[in-house]
């Protein structure tokens, strides 16, 4: 039953920006958030959310994740830029070393206009049609 409920993830790496949106929760930010932001890659893309990888947690003083901090993500797919406000849910470091250190971001997508959402739809159509549908999987989630 819950193979159902689930949104099927694609495993899919576009570039993906992500930025702050400004509200009450992020603080001390010295510059606008389209100059503060982070680049990184997706490991994996569904309906329902994305899972990226990145080299920070955190810009200045501010982590991706918590405290329902929302995200401007930017996603640079084959077919166009897609732009969405994600919500970091859970990460967790990677890397064999500190000095490589990156981190899994697992994130639920909370907002997308129209035109966003019809784009992002059709790449996720056209990652099905290819195949390689796959999970995210946390190390928590293999215990």
């Amino acid at each position: 039953m819950a193979e159902r409920v689930a949104s099927v993830r694609y495993q899919r790496a576009v570039p993906i920006k992500l930025s702050f949106e400004l509200n009450d929760k992020t603080e001390r930010l010295d510059a606008p958030p389209h100059i503060l932001f982070v680049m990184g890659e997706t490991t994996d893309l569904s309906h329902t959310g994305i899972a990226f990888v990145v080299s920070a947690i955190r810009i200045k003083e501010n982590y991706l994740v918590g405290e329902g901090r929302t995200l401007d993500a930017e996603l640079d797919l084959p077919n166009g830029k897609v732009s969405m406000k994600v919500v970091g849910q859970r990460y967790e470091p990677v890397g064999e070393h500190i000095s490589t250190a990156r981190y899994l971001v697992g994130a639920s997508i909370k907002e997308m206009t129209g035109e966003n959402r019809e784009a992002y739809d059709d790449f996720l159509r056209l990652s099905g049609a290819k195949g390689n549908a796959g999970s995210l999987k946390f190390r928590v989630d293999e215990r």
